[in-house]
């Protein structure tokens, strides 16, 4: 049986995407909360940058994975207007259904889909962008998404993988003790639930970081890859252009 991380545990790969799935069925109904107490509002600001170097238009496709509680989706929605399409997926049902009850609530009726982005239902190179926003670093073969990715892309397409990265040298020490110590006790106090915090923690850590990344992307198909630091590296922006 092969391994793989989950956090700083080694469990078997067949066991990672329930043991992922378990975490955010726990914390689904407080997501929203809990990334606005965390990042202190940040996430909203590293969205909006994400969304505007996608740089999308009206009519355009656009395919949302790991897309939670739809805060992308919404945006993209607004860009592509009428004529275009925004999919709004995630693999785990209870966020999904967060995201869709919220955006239904604004009046907007997206395709939704549950899927694995290691094995997408859609066809080749039908969609002008692929976002995924804080959801690669839980998925067990990281290189077999970004496969994915660039095949549903149009040549010429753009993948945008918004993550937690690396942060910069001299602020490791403090966000360490931010990630370890305030974090957990946040999830319990807010959520209920510290264990999926530390996991968070734990999960942002054994991440590739921006350079490791970048090969990543480059090795899946991506011929141009331009990595934009947010934060002092505690996100990074990826963008990768299909060749």
């Amino acid at each position: 049986m092969s391994e793989t991380h989950f956090g700083f545990q080694k469990v078997d790969e067949a066991q990672k995407a329930d043991r992922v799935r378990g975490v955010f069925n726990s914390v689904a109904a407080r997501y929203d909360v809990m990334n606005d107490l965390m990042s202190m509002g940040l996430h909203r600001a590293w969205k909006a940058y994400a969304v505007a170097a996608a740089d999308v238009r009206p009519g355009q496709r656009v395919l949302d994975l790991a897309g939670g509680t739809g805060d992308l989706a919404r945006a993209f929605a607004k860009k592509v207007g009428a004529g275009g399409m925004v999919v709004h997926t995630d693999i785990n049902e209870a966020m999904l259904r967060q995201g869709r009850d919220r955006l239904l609530d604004e009046g907007l009726v997206l395709p939704t889909s549950i899927c694995d982005a290691e094995v997408l239902p859609f066809a080749s190179g039908g969609f002008d962008l692929v976002t995924v926003a804080f959801g690669l670093r839980n998925m067990t073969h990281k290189d077999r998404a970004l496969a994915e990715m660039n095949r549903v892309l149009r040549p010429g397409g753009r993948l945008l993988v918004l993550e937690f990265s690396k942060v910069a040298q001299p602020l490791s020490k403090a966000y360490d003790w931010y990630s370890f110590n305030v974090l957990p006790r946040l999830g319990q106090w807010v959520a209920g639930d510290a264990d999926s915090y530390r996991y968070l923690a734990e999960s942002i850590r054994m991440h590739p970081g921006q350079a490791e990344l970048k090969a990543m992307m480059k090795s899946a198909g991506f011929g141009h890859v331009d990595v934009h630091n947010l934060s002092a590296g505690v996100v990074a922006l990826h963008v990768g252009i299909k060749c």
